[in-house]
């Protein structure tokens, strides 16, 4: 298996599937359309729509089976909003996103704003005009990314986060529901939707919300250590700014050492839920273990 060519060619399909179903930059509102393209079309990982089309890839093709790209485009554009709105002056309060100016330094703060509310409620637009026509995998898709995106979840993950800014008693717990929800439940929900795209059966569903589960939480841990250790040109964003801004972190709470077995464990759990799926998870399996990488 050729990895770096297959991440090649899976990103390829994410960033063409962007520029098809994202508005035109000079579509009126000209301002608004650009800003969302800035963001989005600025690089990145593109991490969670590759892993939404590896789980999808694992099934082979059949009646059952419906085209992962508006999913994956969906879901990165849903990804692409929280992080304009965690870079908020508000929130997080930063200059920099994947080496470039955040958008509301590229814009401005209340352009940064809608842009972001515009690729929320486009991401669930597109789940409903995509699969249309299989309205029963449509319904499924907007719950998943829906109930990954909400309170219980990515949002109430980040309150969570800006609660405990500061916060010199903060728990392991709420460490693990911050990480488990602001991060973990978009990548868990992203392996699940390519299982529903690719039509797998509901336990290899639950498999892949397993694996989504730790190697999100192992993914978070890895932000956490390279925070503290990396610089921002690595990085494409300002590092050492959690320490800077107290946010409670593995590495603030465990230590590097402690942070780095948590991650490794984390991810061998994950390893093992893939390798008990059918089909082809070389691909699926190498992703994961290069994500893990990242922080060694």
């Amino acid at each position: 298996m050729d990895f770096p060519a297959l991440l090649a060619a899976s990103v390829a399909r994410v960033e063409a599937g962007l520029d098809r179903h994202l508005p035109a930059a000079g579509e009126r509102p000209a301002r608004l359309h650009a800003a969302m393209r800035y963001s989005l079309m600025g690089g990145g990982k593109r991490l969670r729509p590759v892993l939404l089309l590896a789980a999808d890839d694992l099934s082979a093709a059949g009646p059952a089976k419906a085209d992962p790209v508006p999913a994956a485009v969906a879901v990165e554009c849903l990804h692409t909003y929280s992080l304009i709105h965690d870079d908020l002056p508000c929130m997080d309060d930063d200059d920099l996103r994947r080496g470039r100016p955040t958008v509301h330094k590229a814009y401005d703060e209340g352009t940064a704003v809608l842009a972001g509310d515009a690729l929320l409620t486009h991401a669930f637009a597109l789940l409903g005009n995509a699969y249309a026509e299989k309205p029963i995998l449509a319904t499924a898709l907007v719950r998943e990314l829906g109930e990954a995106a909400g309170s219980r979840h990515l949002i109430g993950g980040q309150m969570e986060d800006l609660l405990a800014e500061g916060k010199a008693s903060a728990t392991a717990d709420e460490l693990d529901f911050i990480h488990l929800n602001k991060t973990a439940a978009m990548l868990e929900a992203s392996l699940v939707m390519g299982g529903l795209t690719g039509g797998l059966a509901e336990p290899h569903l639950t498999t892949l919300r397993t694996a989504g589960r730790q190697l999100g939480l192992a993914f978070q841990i890895i932000d956490d250590i390279l925070d503290a250790t990396a610089d921002t040109a690595t990085l494409g964003k300002t590092a050492g700014k959690d320490a800077k801004d107290g946010k409670t972190t593995y590495v603030k709470l465990h230590g590097l050492e402690a942070s780095r077995r948590f991650a490794n464990e984390c991810t061998d759990r994950a390893l093992a839920a893939i390798a008990s799926l059918p089909g082809e998870t070389g691909f699926l399996r190498t992703l994961a273990t290069t994500m893990a990488k990242r922080g060694a």
